[in-house]
């Protein structure tokens, strides 16, 4: 009698679970077997005027209260941006929020997932322990495109190991005055560069096919002419002809474009005094029409307020201009009240509405979200791997400059030799990953795992009869062979970055003055988001390295200086000689910079 009651309870949960499964591949959208433009079709039809906009609406983890809003609201993204996120930042709670982000997506009435986006530029870095890439600016300088191939994949990976669908990047800003504090995000003040790097990154991040485990939605940005605006200010107005802006900062997007980017951010800045957001000839005409882009545009963080008029003018003017989804990130219920207005009232045409929210359904269903929306957990064991680790010391060896090398003093030979290292920036993790590391400004001291440009030192000599000693100031310099000094700058990022005077500190010159006095040959290894004026203590440096901001991998900084890799590194960037010379590029009619674009020397 059991056995039979037993098996009549077995019987009705299989016809349970056959009759749903029957059920959603009886509908389109659920069923994978169908094409995703008839997916994204089927799926658009039933949904809701409500559903649509939420779908349009990307609120930041900081300001999601409650919960539960996410199906109240039918929220189509989340993101986290620059200090949001679990205040351990380690991979399990990540993956603990993302997945309760997306069982709450999975309780709205048509089970639409969210896509959750970070700001991962330079390696999935809001994550502790992860693996943290040099930032673009050493990128640019890298000889070999498929090792930046490489660092995109990596990144990609630890991405989808905790969740993240979406990369903000690759920054494909053309820089043209190092006074920005984004200088670090761009990979060269050099068109063609750009443009090769931004179809390598793309390439890398995305694969051949979203639906893998471990690939992600690239988002060129920032669209268009962030990197040019006058004297560097951030959000600031790029002042030229259509014919200038096109050959020098929309040829990178032709490029990502072609090579399957889903996603584009717009600028903050303006372009002749009308900002980006609100530029309809720009999005729509040139972008949507001109370049035939099908994915989706989403707006910088709440940049709507940055335009003139009401919450309503603002949101009526960007989502007419051909915004496809809007960053609000705070103020989401008010922005889908306000939309849902402006639509009834016909002041923004349904017919907007619905190519929006095509393009967003269509990137979930390439990514595979509706068949598997949760972090790919059997990459987890990747995250902050031996492997990635490895590509990413190869990446900062090889973005590494030398500048100078005075009588042949680098490399360094490993044995028999005392060396004293000193500057606030040969030990300190913080300093060498830069921002958006951790946190939106980044931080100071050992925020992660990974190796110091010190501990890289000692590494190196740790078999050897060498001797490695420390100080911050270089006052501790006792009998040494040789110092090495590690400085420059402190971390930053959009914004608060932003400068108009690029001379070593007085701290950093007095660090220098200190070693020199010694009368030992002094290596000068400089940190820094851009060039830096250092003309006036040159002659003081017997060699002169530029590493960047490099990462966690901080030994490969110490494989150039003892001749285990070879530098390769060239600049991307036009190397000034004083404040007065900013901005200089290669091309420019007066073009007499300290160090020239394209410069490096080798072994």
């Amino acid at each position: 009698m059991k056995i039979v009651k037993n098996f009549i309870i077995y019987a009705i949960i299989l016809f349970s679970l056959i009759n749903n499964c029957s059920s959603k591949l009886g509908i389109k959208y659920l069923n994978p077997k169908y094409p995703v433009e008839t997916r994204v079709d089927d799926l658009l039809k039933r949904m809701t005027l409500e559903e649509k906009i939420g779908q349009m609406t990307q609120v930041d983890t900081s300001y999601l209260n409650p919960k539960s809003d996410i199906t109240k609201y039918k929220l189509g993204s989340i993101i986290c941006g620059g200090d949001s996120g679990p205040a351990d930042a380690l991979p399990d709670s990540w993956i603990k929020m993302i997945n309760d982000f997306q069982k709450k997506a999975l309780e709205t009435r048509l089970k639409i997932p969210v896509l959750f986006g970070i700001d991962a530029i330079h390696g999935n870095a809001k994550v502790k322990g992860a693996v943290v890439f040099p930032h673009n600016i050493g990128i640019g300088c890298i000889k070999n495109p498929e090792l930046a191939k490489k660092a995109a994949e990596i990144t990609a990976t630890e991405m989808s190991a905790v969740g993240m669908m979406w990369d903000f990047a690759p920054c494909i800003a053309v820089v043209q005055d190092e006074r920005w504090g984004r200088t670090y995000e761009g990979f060269s003040e050099n068109t063609e560069i750009v443009k090769q790097l931004s179809a390598t990154y793309v390439t890398g991040l995305q694969g051949n096919d979203l639906s893998k485990n471990n690939t992600v939605l690239a988002c060129a940005k920032h669209y268009l002419g962030d990197g040019g605006t006058k004297d560097g200010i951030d959000r600031g107005d790029t002042q030229c002809d259509e014919a200038t802006l096109r050959k020098l900062y929309l040829a990178p997007y032709i490029e990502a474009v072609n090579a399957g980017v889903e996603s584009v951010m717009v600028s903050f800045s303006s372009w002749n005094g009308k900002k980006m957001h609100e530029n309809k000839y720009m999005i729509t005409d040139v972008l949507k029409g001109e370049l035939g882009f099908k994915g989706l545009v989403v707006t910088d963080w709440a940049a709507h307020k940055e335009l003139a008029g009401s919450t309503k003018d603002q949101i009526k003017t960007i989502i007419n201009a051909g915004i496809d989804m809007v960053m609000v990130p705070d103020e989401y219920k008010e922005f889908y009240v306000t939309l849902l207005k402006l639509v009834k009232d016909e002041e923004v045409p349904i017919s907007r509405i619905d190519d929006a929210v095509k393009r967003i359904l269509r990137i979930k269903f390439m990514l595979g979200l509706f068949e598997n929306p949760f972090a790919r957990e059997e990459l987890k064991n990747k995250i902050g791997s031996t492997e990635h680790r490895k590509i990413a010391r190869q990446c900062v060896a090889g973005s590494t400059v030398l500048l100078k090398n005075k009588n042949n003093i680098l490399p360094l030979k490993k044995n028999n030799i005392k060396i004293h290292v000193a500057g606030k920036n040969a030990d300190n993790l913080g300093y060498q990953c830069g921002g958006w590391t951790l946190s939106w400004q980044g931080l100071n001291g050992n925020i992660t795992d990974g190796t110091t440009i010190l501990d890289g030192i000692k590494e190196a000599l740790a078999d050897s009869s060498s001797n490695v000693s420390y100080s911050l100031n270089a006052l501790g310099i006792k009998n040494a062979d040789v110092c090495i000094v590690v400085l420059g700058e402190t971390p930053y990022a959009e914004f608060k970055g932003d400068s108009k005077d690029l001379s070593l500190t007085d701290e950093d010159t007095a660090i220098i003055k200190q070693a020199h006095k010694k009368g030992i040959p002094v290596i000068v290894v400089l940190i820094t988001g851009r060039p830096i004026i250092i003309t006036k203590e040159l002659d003081m440096i017997d060699a002169l390295l530029v590493a960047w901001l490099p990462g966690t991998e901080g030994a490969g900084v110490s494989d150039i200086i003892f001749g285990d890799a070879k530098p390769t590194g060239k600049l991307s960037y036009s190397w000034p000689k004083n404040m007065k010379q900013i901005p200089i590029n290669y091309g420019n009619n007066e073009y007499k910079p300290l160090f020239p674009f394209g410069y490096g020397l080798t072994y």
